[in-house]
């Protein structure tokens, strides 16, 4: 196992979770200390307060990665007899950095709105509001017929050659590569002066933006030759679509007042809200993180009969009430998903690239409202 510094354990955050699928102007990424410091463990939390980063001291954390950011508006100075301030100058004193991922998690592929549809066991789920497009590329890159196997192989590991429910897809076709190496060339093939003809595979993967300098290094990695010859084209169709928000079908029809119940058991909050009859009958179902009041127009034209989420205002419980579409509002805190999942994730991806670090849940209760 190797020591890692918090640029590497960011760096894989970041492959899974990039800036820049972040909402515009939503502040992620570094708020707090330097990333260029060993880090044993990492605490992983929902929000950031004094309590957290007391937490963070006693478990021996100098790494915070949190979901909603501690500094969302610019501080025009640092009061260290503020709560905040107070909450600062300890993560300084003690070196502990600070992390957030916010928007850019909501939208990842695995992050918190697909916790959430998976705690509400959703199937068949899709985007409900897209906000990001990745375009793609294919490489096509010809290759000797003794390293096919171990290029497709590499470009696979890389992540070229996703196509939906599949990986490592790719087309080859056979041909003869003709060249003559000149007198500075050192030639893995043929000699020196001398034209070559050699049997060679045309080797054609698709890849997302996102990926090409790492698809690239691992081809070249790969190829025996001194000078691969390659192309890289973008491509008009297809795109990736990464958005917030899920959307999904129950295995079973149920009530609202069934469902809400439901809702409230798995999430494990102590009360929520939810408008609609009682009686409506609920097969399909949005849910969005966080404040997803600018989206119920979104979830009932992707045909959605309830939208779960939360912040939910009281003018647009009454135009969510006046479209037909059901609501229910269990609170901003069940976001808290994120914790495992954040963790789980990071805690795999730092073994598989045998990095020794410990991610670690916070315990914090950060839920702000007290029911009665």
């Amino acid at each position: 196992m190797k020591k890692v510094n918090g640029h590497e354990i960011i760096a894989l955050f970041e492959q899974w979770s990039p800036k820049r699928f972040a909402m515009d102007g939503d502040p992620v990424g570094l708020h707090i200390g330097q990333l260029n410091r060993q880090v044993e463990k990492a605490l992983v939390t929902l929000d950031v307060n004094e309590d957290v980063i007391d937490e963070a001291i006693h478990i021996g954390a100098n790494l915070v990665i949190a979901h909603h950011p501690p500094i969302f508006r610019p501080l025009k100075n640092i009061m260290t007899d503020t709560p905040q301030g107070r909450m600062i100058e300890k993560c300084i004193k003690h070196d502990i950095a600070v992390y957030a991922a916010h928007t850019n998690l909501d939208v990842a592929p695995g992050g918190v709105n697909d916790l959430l549809a998976s705690k509400l066991d959703l199937a068949d789920t899709e985007i409900i509001e897209p906000t990001y497009v990745e375009q793609m590329y294919k490489l096509v890159v010809f290759a000797p017929e003794s390293h096919v196997a171990e290029i497709r192989q590499a470009l696979g590991k890389a992540g070229a050659g996703a196509i939906g429910d599949y990986t490592s897809c790719s087309f080859s076709s056979t041909g003869t590569g003709r060249f003559t190496p000149n007198d500075t060339a050192q030639p893995y093939i043929g000699a020196v002066g001398k034209e070559e003809a050699v049997a060679e595979e045309k080797i054609e993967v698709i890849l997302p933006s996102m990926l090409r300098e790492k698809v690239l290094k691992a081809m070249l990695a790969a190829h025996p030759y001194e000078e691969p010859a390659y192309d890289l084209f973008q491509l008009d169709q297809p795109n990736i679509r990464y958005g917030l928000g899920r959307i999904g079908k129950l295995r079973e029809k149920t009530t609202l007042a069934q469902f809400a119940a439901h809702v409230k058991h798995v999430f494990g909050v102590p009360a929520l809200r939810f408008v609609g009859e009682e009686t409506k009958e609920i097969r399909k179902v949005a849910v969005l993180g966080g404040d997803g009041n600018k989206y119920i127009g979104a979830a009932k034209r992707a045909g959605a009969d309830v939208l779960v989420t939360g912040d939910l205002y009281y003018h647009v419980a009454h135009d969510a009430q006046a479209m037909g579409l059901a609501v229910i509002d269990p609170g901003h805190n069940i976001e808290k998903v994120m914790i495992d999942g954040v963790a789980n994730y990071m805690q795999n991806a730092c073994a598989e690239a045998r990095y020794e670090v410990r991610f670690i849940r916070s315990e914090v209760i950060t839920e702000p409202f007290n029911f009665i």
